[in-house]
C-alpha cells in the first residue's frame, strides 16, 4: 500500500463519520492538509471551509496583526477565530449531533534560494461530543526534504494523521503521538513539541508526551519549563547563551545545584555572557532514562522531574549519548555562546579512547565537534577519595599520549575550573541518597535542598517511607 493510499483511507474515514464538521485553514505551504480531504471523496460532509490567507495584510485582517507569522501566536489566533466561527454560525442548524472542529498550521517551507529554516506550527481544536467543551493538540514540526513539493506533500500528510488520530484515538495519547508519522519517517519530519489540552486530556502529562517524542525517535529533544509546560526547544533557544549540566538528577542534590550556580557565574564573566539572560537546562539523556532497560520507568521519570521542577529547573530530555551530538544540536539553534558543565570525573571519560570508538575519527573527532564555535567546559573538582585531596581540572593527568591534547585544549580556555564550589558538597553522591533512603537513614536529607526533600517525603518517591508508615 502506497502513502497516498494509506492517508486517503484516513482522510475518507473522517470524511464518512457524519460527526466532524469543520474548517481547514493553513498558511505558508498551500492547502497541503486539505488536498487530501478533496482527493478522498465525501468533503462536503467534512469540510465547512478551507482558508489559506497568504498575503501578510490579508491575514492581519482575519487574525490580527503580529510579529511572527511562523509561530505558537499566530496559530492559536487562527484555532480561536476559525472555531469561534463555526460555533456561532453552525451551532443552530447542526450543534445537537455534529463535533465541530477547526484545524491550522502555520509553516515556512523550502524557498527557492533555499537555507532557510523549514518548520511550523499545526494543531486541531475540537468537540469529542456534540456541544462539549473544546480539546485541543498542538504540535511544532521541522520538515527536513530538500525538495519544497516533498515538504508540502509530508506536511500534508502529518495534518490528516493529526486530525485522524484526534478523532479516534483521542483515548489513548500515547497512540496519537505514535501515528503522527504514519507513513513518514524521521528523516522527513521532526516532531519536537506536542501539547494536550482540554477535558478528554485531563489526565495527559504532556512532559510524558515530551518524553514520548524523544523515545519515540520523533524528536532528539524535548524541553520543559519549571512550571511543568513543554517548551518548542528552537523558540526556548533563539538567540539565548546555553548553558547545560547533563546528569541522572536521581534526586538532584546539593552538588548539582551547586555546579550550575557556580557555572552560571563563571559563565557570566564571559565578555559575550555579560548582561544577556542564560538559559540554564538540566539534561536528562534517554540513556539514563532506560538505564540499560527498553522502556523508560514513567513513575520514576515524573519523580525526577518533578524534584527538578521543584529547583527551577529547565529540563531538557535528549537522545544524544554524545556531548558533541548535543553541542551540534545547541549550536544549530543559538547564535549565543554554550557552555556545558560537568564533574571531573565526566572529562576523565571524555578522555577515555573507548568512549569514541564508535566514530571513525575516534577520540579526535569528538573532540573538534565538541569545542566547535568555542565552546567550553566548566568543570567542577572532585574529592580523592583515598587521600581526601581536592582534584581540579588543573591537576589533571590523561596518559602520557593524550596530555598534550589536554595541555593544548586547557591553554585554549576550552576547560574552566570553577574555583568557588562548596567544599561541603564534594563527597554527596546520588547513589548514596537512595541508599540512606532505602535505609531509612535520614541524614540523606542533609545532601539534597530543601524544597527537594520535602518533595520526596510528600510525594514518597524512591521508596521512602515516614516512620509509622
Amino acid at each position: 500500500m502506497d502513502v497516498g493510499e494509506d492517508t486517503l483511507q484516513k482522510a475518507l474515514r473522517i470524511n464518512l463519520d457524519p460527526r466532524w464538521y469543520g474548517t481547514i485553514a493553513e498558511i505558508g505551504a498551500g492547502q497541503e492538509v486539505a488536498r487530501w480531504f478533496f482527493r478522498a471523496g465525501g468533503a462536503a460532509g467534512t469540510i465547512a471551509k478551507t482558508m489559506s490567507a497568504y498575503d501578510m495584510a490579508v491575514s492581519d485582517a482575519v487574525y490580527g496583526r503580529s510579529d511572527r507569522y511562523v509561530s505558537l501566536g499566530r496559530l492559536q489566533a487562527m484555532l480561536d477565530h476559525e472555531y469561534t466561527l463555526n460555533v456561532e454560525r453552525l451551532s443552530e442548524a447542526r450543534g445537537d449531533d455534529t463535533c465541530f472542529f477547526a484545524f491550522a498550521d502555520t509553516v515556512v517551507a523550502r524557498s527557492y534560494r533555499g537555507g532557510n529554516e523549514c518548520h511550523g506550527w499545526m494543531g486541531v481544536r475540537f468537540q469529542a461530543h456534540p456541544e462539549d467543551e473544546p480539546n485541543e493538540i498542538v504540535v511544532h514540526v521541522r520538515m527536513l526534504d530538500d525538495d519544497a513539493a516533498q515538504q508540502q506533500e509530508a506536511l500534508g500528510i502529518v495534518g490528516v494523521n493529526l486530525l485522524h488520530a484526534a478523532f479516534f484515538e483521542r483515548a489513548e495519547p500515547d497512540e496519537i503521538v505514535a501515528s503522527l508519522l504514519d507513513r513518514l519517517n524521521t528523516g522527513r519530519i521532526e516532531v519536537d513539541m506536542i501539547k494536550f489540552s482540554g477535558i478528554e486530556f485531563r489526565s495527559v502529562d504532556n512532559r510524558l508526551m515530551a518524553l514520548q517524542l524523544v523515545s519515540l525517535g520523533l524528536s532528539g529533544v524535548a524541553m520543559f519549563g519549571a512550571d511543568r509546560e513543554v517548551l518548542q526547544p528552537s523558540e526556548a533557544l533563539r538567540k539565548r547563551p546555553v548553558l547545560v549540566e547533563r546528569g541522572s538528577f536521581r534526586p538532584p542534590t546539593h552538588v548539582n545545584i551547586d555546579m550550575l550556580e557556580c557555572a552560571r557565574r563563571a559563565f557570566g564573566q564571559d565578555p559575550a555572557v555579560a548582561g544577556k539572560e542564560v538559559l540554564a537546562l538540566t539534561e536528562l539523556t534517554m540513556s539514563n532514562l532506560l538505564a540499560g532497560g527498553s522502556k523508560v520507568d514513567r513513575r520514576d521519570f515524573l519523580a525526577r522531574a518533578d524534584l527538578l521542577s521543584a529547583t527551577g529547573s529547565t529540563v531538557l530530555i535528549s537522545n544524544f549519548a554524545d556531548y558533541h551530538r548535543l553541542a551540534a544540536y545547541l549550536q544549530a539553534r543559538t547564535s549565543e555562546r554554550i557552555g556545558m558543565v560537568m564533574g571531573l570525573p565526566s572529562l576523565e571519560v571524555l578522555f577515555d579512547e573507548k568512549t569514541h570508538a564508535h566514530l571513525p575519527g575516534g577520540l579526535l573527532e569528538s573532540w573538534g565537534r565538541l569545542l566547535k564555535n568555542d565552546l567550553r567546559l566548566f568543570v567542577y573538582p572532585k574529592r580523592d577519595l583515598e587521600t581526601g585531596d581536592v582534584v581540579t581540572v588543573e591537576d589533571v593527568q590523561v596518559g602520557e599520549q593524550l596530555q598534550p591534547l589536554f595541555d593544548y585544549l586547557s591553554g585554549r580556555g576550552s576547560f574552566v575550573h570553577l574555583a568557588d564550589f562548596n567544599p561541603e558538597y564534594l563527597s554527596i553522591l546520588s547513589r548514596d541518597v537512595l541508599k540512606r533512603i532505602a535505609a531509612h537513614d535520614e541524614t540523606w536529607q542533609e545532601m539534597v535542598p530543601t524544597e527537594v526533600a520535602e518533595l520526596i517525603c510528600k510525594r514518597s518517591f524512591f521508596g521512602y517511607k515516614r516512620d509509622g508508615v
